[in-house]
């Protein structure tokens, strides 16, 4: 018989850390902390493998499923002397779900479960407390309401907030159990009202309806964009977790809390959390309470005058800040856990590899190596490399004006500037439109994953750092500041008012996520230094990788910064990016309307020294590094006048007719000039084009040189090559250009040429090309396009549509095909080398700056990618970890 339930407690488990696939992330955990005799409530986990029969069979249950659920029931009972059901003393259950990656506050969870009235009256007898077993018995008619019965969970806050108006009550908590209990008959009245059938009674039905909430809460709106955003596959399922209630609303003695072993917004070393008083933890998150600081120190730093847990409950704490770093050796982690103290006691619920910023992450791996807790390699391998990003985000500028309407929590670091919105999708729809905006909200919820996931930044008005929105927006690497509660925010009026301030939906602020400020109007932003444990961190990953990594760049501005994230020169300059400037391009249009060779040397000429002065610059800067310029590209047409007064200036300048020049435009125009008159086409019916570059290049490659005493190593591609013929031709024009140079200056440049593979058939006759090059750049953007026949700037409105029904693993253009376009740079590369061992082979495409993609060309074996300066970080630490996979595991 197949086995659907692990039990847990008691000091035993059934199931193992190791067993994450079945048991999900929280099940394989619970199982754990159990083994390690931690004081864990007795449970058991309803396995991943259920949810895959749920959904194969039309939302069944498999056969044997019930009856391991009552043996796993009658050994919860045993453990913890009660009995799911009884009248007399009743076991009650939470349930939760545990997918085998953390999915926080995506799914759903019902707590108090097997409650009735006869149980409610039954635990006021045993506890002598009656206000807990009714404020117990309201708290999961609401949650289960919302959960199995789909009644909004606002319906019964209204009616709980019209209880405690009617009552003079400020909090929950100052509602006595007479009004607990007259909300819970209203609560049920409700539940009529909204279902017509009356709330369930029988704990086995309420039992079976959690579960199936559960598992169907996998397939939920939110759940299903979180997957997508977070590449978890719809296949992995989630398990159930189904465990012994402890209460933390039992007194003043008891409480329940988030804590985190170090901080996930700093990775600073220390404990992280926070804690409410007779709650559940329900109360932690939604920010229905402003909870308090775990720890003293914490409470000290932040100003805060309600007591910590270290003060209020000392040796509860003692045994938690033990418990706590016990869990973190065992996993060798920062771990995310939540705790429940009951009458004293503590309780552990749950444990996980916590959530947290790129700095964090960053500070936490080279803090844990430092501490001998992880190797080296295991700190490089631990960063998520598309992550790094974050700490390329803008930070408030120092010296910036700073307007402060209000201040929060620092919930998640950098900055954010952007019009305010008042819902998450009015915040998905302005960022389909162009527009940054910042979400303004009371509280999120699960629900608001698609604006958060839209906005610049978030703000809300209640919630701790441990909310919903703080979570979330830390794991997005998007600014959030939380509990700002100088403001009051009127989503129907689409207003926020802070004192005799108004903004307006619109409007624009600037939140600074580090300080915790909201900023009225648009500060000024910097990007951050990486420096410290970023700068050792990536000393690690390139003494791990392989390949080399350069950057993408034709301004200064651009090839300083790329040098400033550690590129290893320039893999890809386009020269055609440098004429668009006012005094440039009026010579690029005489050139390319000239009716005769005379006509464009002439425009060449002027041409010239703005194109030596460039090259010039950019090998001064990159100091000795290869820098590899791309011959002018694009079509022709891309250059030309269009709007009349341009027209009028063209012709004013080559002392022709208005009319001749708009001929000459008509005369040039290209049905589909992607794949037209551009790239190596250009040189051969205009190779005077390619001599002027050529000599550009090697004027200001000796200018350079002469300039820093250091030699230059120019690299010359030519774009868009489909033959070896081809490639020689211009390549004839490139060498003479060289000779020419060398006899003027008595001095010959250092250079070499290479193609631009972006061609399906320049890949496969990457053999005979090679004879001419000497290095091979596939330019993967449009080798995708010509591969795949996509239009890159017209496949937006369908290719989402073929990843959703995965017809594609990925979209092509941001993770490469390797089944079509990988194949075909295989093929390249195989070829090539074995024509001409040695030669040089790299990608420049988008795909270069692609942590997946990286991790596909660094398995075909090429030597270095390239991509934009700021993506060269991610770019040395994804081939890193492409390196250590080829190597067996390390140990601390």
């Amino acid at each position: 018989m197949a086995r659907w339930v692990y039990g847990f407690g008691g000091g035993k488990a059934d199931g193992t850390g190791a067993m994450r696939d079945l048991l999900g992330g929280k099940g394989a955990n619970l199982a754990d902390m159990a083994s390690l005799g931690l004081p864990v409530p007795p449970g058991f986990t309803i396995t991943t493998e259920v949810c895959t029969h749920y959904y194969a069979n039309g939302r069944q249950f498999p056969a044997e499923l019930k009856s391991q659920v009552e043996a796993a029931l009658a050994e919860i009972g045993r453990v913890a002397g009660k009995a799911f059901g009884d009248a007399a003393d009743p076991l009650l259950v939470s349930v939760r779900s545990g997918a085998r990656a953390s999915m926080p506050g995506m799914m759903d969870t019902v707590l108090n479960l097997g409650l009735n009235d006869a149980a409610r009256v039954a635990i006021a007898e045993a506890t002598g407390d009656a206000r807990f077993a009714a404020d117990s018995h309201r708290r999961f008619i609401q949650m289960y309401s919302d959960v199995v019965l789909g009644i909004e969970r606002h319906e019964f806050e209204d009616i709980l907030d019209h209880e405690k108006a009617r009552r003079g009550a400020a909090e929950d908590v100052d509602l006595d159990a007479a009004a607990l209990e007259a909300t819970i008959a209203r609560y049920k009245a409700h539940v009529i009202e909204a279902t017509g059938k009356p709330f369930p009674e029988d704990p086995r039905e309420q039992l079976w309806g959690a579960v199936g909430a559960v598992f169907s809460s996998w397939m939920n709106a939110r759940a299903i964009t979180y997957r997508k955003l977070n590449s978890i596959p719809e296949a992995w399922g989630t398990a159930v977790n189904v465990q012994a209630m402890v209460f933390g609303n039992r007194g003043d003695d008891s409480a329940t809390g988030v804590a985190f072993t170090r901080n996930p917004s700093t990775g600073q070393r220390a404990i992280y959390g926070e804690f409410l008083v007779n709650a559940q933890g329900e109360d932690v998150v939604a920010g229905i309470r402003t909870p308090q600081n775990v720890t003293e120190a914490a409470r000290i730093a932040a100003g805060a005058t309600a007591p910590s847990l270290e003060t209020v409950m000392p040796a509860a704490f003692a045994r938690l800040r033990d418990t706590m770093a016990l869990l973190e050796r065992h996993y060798r982690d920062m771990q995310d856990i939540e705790f429940t103290i009951e009458r004293g006691k503590l309780w552990m619920l749950q444990t996980r590899n916590g959530k947290r910023t790129a700095a964090a992450a960053v500070r936490i791996a080279v803090e844990m190596a430092r501490e001998g807790l992880i190797s080296r390699e295991d700190a490089v391998a631990r960063i998520e490399p598309a992550s790094l990003d974050q700490l390329l985000h803008p930070t408030v500028d120092p010296a910036a004006k700073r307007d402060v309407m209000a201040t929060g929590l620092p919930a998640s670091p950098g900055a954010a500037c952007g019009a305010i919105v008042f819902s998450a999708d009015d915040a998905e729809s302005a960022a389909r439109a162009g527009r940054r905006v910042v979400l303004v909200r009371v509280e999120t919820s699960p629900e608001d994953i698609h604006g958060m996931h839209a906005a610049e930044g978030i703000l809300t008005t209640r919630g701790g750092m441990t909310s919903h929105a703080a979570v979330v927006a830390r794991g997005m690497g998007k600014p959030c500041i939380c509990g700002a509660g100088g403001i009051r925010v009127d989503a129907a009026a689409k207003t926020m008012v802070a004192g005799d301030m108004t903004l307006r939906e619109g409007d624009v602020v600037t939140l600074d996520g580090s300080s915790g400020e909201v900023l009225v109007g648009a500060a000024t932003l910097r990007r951050p230094e990486l420096t410290g444990e970023f700068g050792e961190l990536m000393g690690w990953a390139d003494s791990a990788r392989r390949m080399k990594v350069r950057a993408n760049a034709e301004t200064p501005a651009d090839a300083k910064a790329a040098r400033g994230f550690g590129a290893e020169g320039i893999g890809l300059c386009r020269t055609e990016h440098m004429f668009f400037d006012a005094d440039r391009i009026l010579a690029m249009r005489e050139m390319i309307l000239a009716d005769d060779e005379a006509g464009r040397a002439a425009a060449l000429a002027k041409i010239l020294p703005m194109q030596r002065a460039d090259f010039a610059e950019l090998f001064t800067i990159m100091a000795g590094l290869p820098v590899t310029i791309r011959l002018l590209d694009p079509p022709l047409h891309e250059f030309l006048p269009q709007r009349d007064a341009e027209i009028a200036e063209v012709a004013k300048a080559l002392g022709a007719s208005e009319e001749r020049v708009r001929r000459r435009v008509a005369e040039l125009h290209e049905f589909n000039p992607m794949l037209g008159f551009r790239g190596a086409r250009i040189p051969v019916r205009y190779p005077e084009i390619a001599d002027m570059q050529a000599r550009a290049i090697f004027e200001g490659a000796l200018d350079a040189a002469a300039r820093t005493g250091a030699p230059v190593e120019a690299e010359v591609m030519v774009p868009l090559v489909l033959a070896a013929a081809e490639l020689e031709a211009v390549k004839a024009r490139i060498d003479a250009a060289a000779d020419a140079v060398a006899r003027e200056r008595g001095e010959r440049p250092r250079y070499t040429v290479g193609a631009m593979i972006e061609l399906p058939r320049a890949a496969l006759r990457a053999g005979e090309i090679s004879r001419a090059a000497a290095f091979f750049s596939f330019g993967t953007n449009d080798l995708t396009q010509t591969t795949l026949g996509l239009s890159r700037d017209d496949s937006g409105s369908f290719l989402p549509t073929y990843v959703a029904k995965g017809l594609l693993p990925a979209d092509p253009f941001v993770t490469i095909d390797a089944e079509g376009v990988g194949e075909l740079v295989r093929i390249g590369a195989e070829r090539a080398r074995a024509a001409r061992p040695g030669v040089k082979l790299g990608i420049c495409g988008e795909h270069g700056g692609d942590p997946a993609s990286i991790a596909f060309v660094d398995g075909v074996g090429l030597d270095y990618v390239s991509c934009s300066p700021f993506r060269v970080p991610i770019a040395r630490l994804a081939a890193a970890q492409a390196s250590l996979k080829r190597k067996p595991a390390s140990s601390a």
